[in-house]
């Protein structure tokens, strides 16, 4: 009986990502689909389970041992491509690619002036910047895409799976016009600013779980 193999695992974790269709499977991985359905029923048969549901030769979707796999199967892919970066990291120090997602705030104006010394420091490693919500930096993290995620909430919601270090702390602050009856001197209180119209972060975005948790906590709906 065949030992399990990379491109069995390869082919499982390209079945799901395109939506259970092995023909784009194959196409992706450039292998034929007949190859592709022998690597995954070798695989069933080394672990002793079917990962897929089917109806004849179609595949419909995750069986319950499959959907409990699939997330060691992604695991174990992606520590064999950081190992092989890690590797040639080593015998390449200066040089390279670092892949960053990261939020809008972080990006205008966090990370300019870190990016700019980095660059100094290592001029021939390429940096790509990829600016996006925190949901999304969390999938790209998942897949491998990125090597570092840098943002808020949606990380701290996933940390069993990443390893999350403080960066710098923020803080939220109130700003009217002149004239404006907040700017009374009076003390500020979530009551009082709920009072008037707010324009804040857009929901999903960084910092408005947080704005909304504080309202919410007050039993206020703000506008």
């Amino acid at each position: 009986m065949p030992d399990v193999n990379f491109q069995q695992l390869r082919i499982v974790r390209e079945t799901v990502r395109k939506g259970f269709n092995l023909t784009e499977a194959s196409n992706a991985l450039f292998t034929s689909q007949s190859g592709a359905s022998k690597h995954i029923r070798d695989l069933e048969e080394e672990l002793g389970v079917e990962l897929f549901e089917r109806r004849g030769k179609r595949i419909l979707g995750l069986t319950q041992a499959g959907s409990a796999l699939i997330e060691i199967i992604e695991r174990i892919l992606l520590d064999t491509e950081n190992l092989k970066r890690s590797a040639h990291q080593l015998t390449h120090e200066d040089q390279g690619s670092l892949a960053i997602a990261t939020t809008h705030t972080q990006a205008r104006y966090a990370l300019p002036p870190i990016i700019a010394r980095f660059k100094q420091a290592f001029p021939k490693v390429h940096l790509a910047l990829h600016q996006c919500g925190p949901g999304e930096i969390v999938s790209l993290l998942k897949s491998g895409k990125v090597d570092i995620g840098i943002a808020t909430e949606a990380l701290h919601e996933e940390g069993q799976q990443f390893a999350c270090f403080p960066f710098y702390h923020w803080y939220h602050g109130v700003i009217v016009p002149e004239g404006h009856p907040l700017a009374d001197g009076e003390p500020l209180t979530l009551a009082r600013i709920a009072e008037h119209p707010i324009v804040t972060y857009h929901e999903g975005f960084t910092g408005r779980a947080r704005i909304d948790q504080a309202f919410s906590s007050a039993d206020l709906v703000p506008d």
